[in-house]
């Protein structure tokens, strides 16, 4: 008797074990499920949270091309360029004056390439403004005429094509900051800002470190210790850490919030799907961005002061974003000449004027 308890002992434990392995693996496929299901969930939401966005954030405008050779234009297969335009709209602006773009960036995809050039324009740059029929500071072309007119002096001043537009306020870029869990960048300076309430309210210490939206905003925006160009590239610096920090796996949970503040304070003429085309350059890794900017001199003969664009420097520009939009070829450069530079309108809707005059 002994002997036949002795010999079912074993096959009892082993079929708990079995069943213990069993349940391991149903347990492990309902949590695989499980898992599953929520992300496509958490992709269904986010989904339609990003339609409902982009409707809120729509705003075409007039005029803009919608064909490139004939088709209609798809940012994942053609060259295309998009201002970007930092609004300060803020009630204390809105008091005083209208508003005015405090940033002018211009990015142009080239998806063959995988190349996305930045161009970031000085506000204080003096250029022919189409709305007014005069040169004055680009950045006060905004306040002229809206995102049509900003682009018309933009399109003039480069002689490029702008396909699309993004605009951004104030509150909007805190938010995408702050959704982010902040940014790291290197501030090169100690320096005391304001915000929109008070003058001395912002203290930036110099070194690396992770900033939130108000201490970036306060950054991007400040030229009192170097110049407008300088402020161009912490602008182009701060971008790219909001690109590395949102393309991080670390913030994939976090695209909820950024979607929210995007479509609470953007404005553009950009569809979802379209905007579903830029997607294209991510798809291997972050694509290679090349940062451009416009040299010049300050010039107070006026008694107001102005940012005069050298010619040497726009000719080279133009040149860059007309080579990345494919509408020249190599040995185009060498066909560039002085009447070209000094005339921005030239083969541009807007006639013939110069930069200056």
């Amino acid at each position: 008797m002994e002997e036949t308890m002795m010999t079912k002992r074993p096959k009892s434990l082993r079929r708990t074990k079995r069943t213990k392995k069993k349940r391991a693996l149903r347990f492990l496929l309902l949590t695989m499920m499980l898992t599953f299901v929520a992300v496509i969930l958490y992709g269904v939401s986010l989904f339609s949270k990003t339609q409902v966005a982009v409707d809120r954030a729509y705003e075409a405008l007039d005029g803009r091309p919608t064909t490139i050779n004939g088709k209609k234009i798809e940012p994942a297969k053609d060259n295309i360029s998009i201002l970007l335009l930092g609004v300060d709209d803020s009630e204390a602006r809105g008091q005083e004056e209208a508003s005015r773009t405090d940033a002018m960036l211009v990015a142009t995809f080239n998806p063959k390439e995988r190349d996305v050039q930045l161009l970031s324009i000085p506000r204080d740059s003096y250029v022919y403004i189409p709305e007014v029929g005069r040169e004055d500071k680009i950045t006060h072309a905004y306040a002229f005429g809206g995102v049509k007119a900003a682009v018309e002096a933009v399109e003039g001043t480069l002689d490029i094509p702008i396909h699309y537009y993004m605009e951004m306020n104030f509150d909007g870029f805190i938010g995408v900051v702050d959704a982010l869990g902040g940014i790291d960048v290197e501030v090169p300076y100690e320096r005391i800002e304001k915000d929109e309430k008070d003058a001395n309210a912002i203290h930036l210490m110099p070194g690396e470190q992770t900033l939130d939206g108000r201490h970036a905003l306060a950054l991007a925006r400040t030229r009192k210790l170097d110049s407008d160009v300088e402020r161009g590239k912490r602008q182009q610096m701060i971008i790219q850490a909001m690109l590395d920090k949102a393309s991080s796996i670390q913030s994939i949970g976090k695209y909820g919030a950024i979607i929210d503040e995007v479509g609470h304070n953007m404005k553009t003429n950009m569809t979802l799907n379209e905007m579903f085309g830029l997607l294209e350059y991510t798809k291997k890794g972050m694509p290679h961005v090349e940062m451009l900017t416009l040299d010049g001199t300050d010039d107070w003969s006026s008694g107001i002061y102005y940012y005069m664009l050298d010619e040497e420097s726009v000719a080279d520009v133009r040149y860059r974003l007309k080579k990345q939009l494919g509408l020249l070829s190599d040995s185009s450069r060498s066909q560039l000449s002085t009447n070209e530079v000094s005339n921005p309108m030239n083969d541009s809707p807007y006639g013939e004027r110069s930069i200056y005059n």
